[in-house]
């Protein structure tokens, strides 16, 4: 694939949808990513906080095989507040 250019969330459809310099679309499905790499709230809470805020950063981290190395980091963006 060429250069990923840009990626937007569409809520309706639940797909992160990916453009690439050579004019190839993608739509990459979250709920298949949250079934793969959302084992608990904590990673489900962060894969969400990754689709609203950051989706070029998901996408990127999908197609390259690195969410399950992600999460395992511990991040918590998407962690609730007491």
């Amino acid at each position: 694939m060429t250069k990923l250019l840009s990626c937007r969330y569409n809520m309706d459809t639940n797909r992160v949808e990916a453009r690439f310099a050579d004019g190839t679309t993608l739509a990459i499905d979250c709920i298949a990513v949250e079934d793969e790499y959302g084992h608990t709230p904590t990673q489900r809470a962060e894969l969400d906080w990754l689709l609203y805020n950051k989706p070029l950063e998901y996408a990127q981290m999908v197609l390259r095989g690195e969410m399950g190395q992600y999460l395992s980091l511990g991040c918590e963006h998407g962690r609730l507040e007491d």
